[in-house]
C-alpha cells in the first residue's frame, strides 16, 4: 500500500526541505514525491496528525531487552514494539543477556528473532569471552555476522593491555570497541554519586574521579594504538572536557549520554526510590550543565534512552540490593527536548555515522526510514504511557515536551492508535 503523509514539517538539516511543511508520498517503501500538496488516491493510506513533524529514523545506541534468559523483563518482540511507538527505527542491543552474545552464532540468533520487524535490531557482541574481561571474544567472526560493536555491557575493562590489544586488532576490519567509563577500584561498593546527598542518605558513593580516571586512561591508550573507541553513557563535567580535548587531537573517539543523566540530579535520591538507582549514577547540576553544553557543541555524539527493564522482584526491594537500571524508550524524546532545542535533539537521535550505519535522508528516491512526532506536545509521563513489560521508570511523573507518533520503516507503518 502507498502512504501519503499530509502537512508534515520536515526536520532534516541535510535535506533541502529542512523545516518546510510538505506532503510526502511513499511508494513501495521509497519516498517518491515531496511537494507542497499531493492529492490522495484510492490506493493510499493517508496519515494526518496534529502538528505532524518528521525526521530521519531515530537510533538508540544502547537498549537492553531480556531475551534470551530474562524474558520476564522484556522480550525482543515487545521491546521492538516499544521502540517503534517511541519513535526509534533502529536500536543497538546490549549484551546483558543469558547467555551473552560472544560468538557469531549468538549474533545470528538475535538477528533472526528480529526478522521482518519495523524496527531494525543491531546486536552488539561481547568484547571478551562470556563478558568476563579476560580473553577477547570472536570479534572478527561476530562482525562478519552483523555485530555492530564490541562491548561488555557496563563492565569496565580493568586490564589496560586488553583494551590496547582490542583496539589494535579491530583496526584490521574497522571494528568499534566500547569501553564503559568507571574505574571500579576507586569505588568498589559505591551505589550513587559521591556528594553531599550520599552522605546525608548514608549511601556509599561513586566519585566522578572513577569515571574521569577511566576515560583519561582509555584516551591515552587510544592515542597510542589508533582504532575506533566509543565511550558509552558519560556523566561528568570532567569526562566532557577530556573527550573534547581528544577530539581536537583528531582521535577517533565518540561518546553517548543517558537521557537520565541529562534530566535528573542526585537530589531525587532523597525518596530512596530504587527507580533512581542507575549506572552511571545521577550526578550534580554542574555535571548536567556540562553535559548539555557538550551535546550542543558536538563533544557528545548521541543520546541513549539506556533502556534497561528490570523485573519487580529485583527493583522493588531495599536500595542496597536493587539492580541498576531504568526503562527509557517511551520518555526519551520528551525528556531530551526539555534539555535542549529541537534541532539538537533530532541530531542526537539520528547520529549513526559513529556506528557506520547507512542512513537515508528525507528526499525523493530515498528509502522511507522516518520518525513521526509532535515536538510541542506537553505531557506528564505516567504508568499508563509505559509500553514496556517492566515498569521501572526513572522519569515517571516528569513533565515532558514532545512525543513520537511512531515510525515508517522497513515498508511497515507502526503508529499509536
Amino acid at each position: 500500500m502507498n502512504i501519503l503523509l499530509k502537512s508534515a514539517t520536515i526536520v532534516d538539516s541535510e535535506s533541502k526541505y529542512h523545516l518546510k511543511k510538505c506532503d510526502i508520498l511513499i511508494e513501495k517503501g521509497i519516498i517518491s514525491k515531496i511537494a507542497s500538496s499531493i492529492a490522495a488516491q484510492k490506493n493510499m493510506q493517508v496519515i494526518k496528525r496534529p502538528n505532524l513533524h518528521i525526521s530521519r529514523g531515530w537510533f538508540d545506541s544502547g537498549v537492553s531487552f531480556g531475551e534470551p534468559g530474562f524474558e520476564e523483563r522484556e522480550n525482543i518482540e515487545n521491546g521492538l514494539k516499544t521502540a517503534a511507538l517511541s519513535g526509534f527505527t533502529a536500536v543497538a542491543l546490549n549484551t546483558n543477556t543469558h547467555p551473552v552474545p560472544d560468538n557469531k552464532g549468538a549474533i545470528r540468533y538475535l538477528k533472526t528473532l528480529a526478522n521482518n520487524q519495523g524496527v531494525t535490531l543491531l546486536p552488539n557482541g561481547c568484547l571478551t569471552q562470556m563478558a568476563k574481561g579476560e580473553d577477547l571474544a570472536e570479534l572478527f567472526d561476530m562482525q562478519g555476522e552483523g555485530a555492530l560493536s564490541f562491548y561488555d555491557y557496563k563492565k569496565p575493562i580493568a586490564n589496560p593491555n586488553l583494551l590496547k590489544i582490542a583496539l589494535q586488532y579491530t583496526q584490521s576490519f574497522n571494528g568499534l570497541v566500547q569501553s564503559y567509563p568507571c574505574e571500579k577500584a576507586i569505588a568498589p561498593n559505591g551505589m550513587v554519586n559521591e556528594h553531599l546527598s550520599a552522605t546525608q542518605l548514608g549511601l556509599k558513593g561513586i566519585p566522578t574521579l572513577a569515571e574521569s580516571l577511566q576515560v583519561a586512561r582509555d584516551l591515552y591508550i587510544l592515542e597510542y594504538t589508533g582504532g575506533r573507541l566509543h565511550i558509552p553513557t558519560i556523566s561528568t563535567l570532567e569526562s566532557v572536557g577530556l573527550i573534547k580535548q581528544a577530539k581536537k587531537k583528531g582521535l577517533k573517539v565518540s561518546c553517548s549520554v543517558s537521557i537520565n543523566n541529562l534530566s535528573l540530579t542526585d537530589g531525587v535520591l532523597e525518596s530512596f526510590d530504587t527507580n533512581y538507582k542507575l549506572m552511571p549514577p545521577l550526578r550534580t547540576p554542574q555535571d548536567i550543565k556540562a553535559l548539555k553544553k557538550g551535546l550542543t557543541d558536538g563533544t557528545i555524539d548521541m543520546v541513549t534512552s539506556d533502556h534497561n527493564p528490570i523485573d519487580i522482584e529485583n527493583k522493588k526491594i531495599e536500595f542496597d540490593h536493587a539492580k541498576y537500571g531504568s526503562i527509557g524508550l517511551e520518555s526519551c524524546f520528551g525528556a531530551l527536548q526539555k534539555a535542549t532545542d529541537l534541532e539538537t535533539a533530532i541530531k542526537a537521535l539520528t547520529q549513526q555515522s559513529v556506528f557506520k550505519i547507512p542512513q537515508s535522508s528525507i528526499a525523493q528516491g530515498q528509502k522511507a526510514n522516518i520518525t513521526l512526532f509532535d515536538p510541542s506536545l506537553q505531557w506528564l509521563f505516567k504508568k499508563e504511557h509505559i509500553i514496556s513489560t517492566s515498569k521501572n521508570a526513572a522519569l515517571l511523573e516528569q513533565p515532558l515536551l514532545g512525543k513520537a507518533y511512531g515510525i515508517i520503516n522497513n515498508s511497515q507503518v507502526l503508529l499509536h492508535e
